[in-house]
């Protein structure tokens, strides 16, 4: 036992929690100020978490084939950027980007039906909250069975897991406008599609929103999830499995930290989107 590395992270920890205590109180009238002290209390609490975690594996010695530290961590990923490159690329640049956009196109698509014909909202939601209860380790075999062992099956997986809170969170968005605005409407004598787009699909956006945050997570989940039921020899699902065999859990790290990664970007742009297109919703009033 190390008690310096031990001591060391305990105070950087205990003291950058008093700062950003400070911070978090803190009301400044300048925006950019405000703005920058939101960003950097994550910053700083991030930091804050990787040296607790540095300090505590080196002052317990804590074996790399358990929990390695970050600073391991992060040298494996500068020496495997190629490794960590071709797998990004064929777990999320081919099937989570193409079955992200099938499963939320086809969801949406699908709403807008029930929405249409009134009999599917009783026949097909029932099934489709049956379908989205489904195990992926069920589904991932047979869509491999189905597409191969390349990405179109990993993509089939993330059309499932994609497609169905698109539907249900859009089927409820189109219901969300108001009796008022549907009257008025009605009484300017407009037709199903004037209503849909003037009124109902703008009212539906911040739902239509979230399912596509909630999918921006669940598409790279499943992906990574189906590729350890078949793949050829790269993907991020197939790196994790092969390195844990190998016991090369820092590997393991630097692919989750990549997944990590790119599922928080893919998240941050969507709400970015989604605060130019619903900057009238009440949330985002100051």
């Amino acid at each position: 036992m190390n008690l310096t590395w031990i001591f060391a992270a305990l105070t950087f920890w205990i003291a950058t929690w008093a700062i950003n205590q400070m911070l978090a109180r803190q009301q400044f009238s300048d925006k950019t100020v405000q703005t920058g002290i939101d960003v950097f209390i994550p910053i700083l609490f991030g930091a804050a978490l990787l040296v607790l975690w540095e300090g505590l594996c080196r002052g317990f010695n804590v074996p790399p084939v358990l929990l390695p530290p970050p600073s391991m961590i992060w040298e494996r990923i500068t020496n495997s950027l190629d490794i960590l490159w071709a797998d990004f690329q064929q777990t999320y640049l081919k099937a989570v980007l193409a079955g992200y956009v099938m499963g939320c196109g086809s969801g949406f698509i699908a709403a807008i039906i029930v929405d249409r014909i009134p009999f599917l909202r009783k026949g097909l939601l029932p099934v489709g909250n049956l379908v989205a209860a489904l195990p992926i380790v069920g589904m991932a075999p047979i869509m491999v069975m189905w597409f191969g062992f390349d990405w179109p099956s990993k993509a089939a997986v993330v059309v499932i897991m994609t497609f169905f809170p698109m539907l249900v969170n859009t089927v409820a968005g189109l219901a969300a406008s108001g009796h008022i605005e549907r009257d008025l409407m009605h009484t300017y004598a407009s037709n199903y599609m004037q209503r849909l787009m003037k009124l109902r699909l703008p009212a539906a956006m911040p739902f239509i929103f979230n399912a596509l945050k909630i999918n921006s997570t669940l598409a790279l989940i499943g992906a990574i999830v189906a590729e350890f039921f078949g793949t050829p020899i790269v993907g991020m699902g197939f790196r994790i499995s092969t390195e844990v065999g190998r016991m090369n859990v820092d590997m393991v790290w630097a692919e989750i930290f990549v997944a990590a990664l790119a599922g928080s970007l893919s998240y941050g742009l969507i709400a970015l989107l989604e605060r130019a297109v619903t900057f009238w919703h009440p949330s985002y009033r100051s």
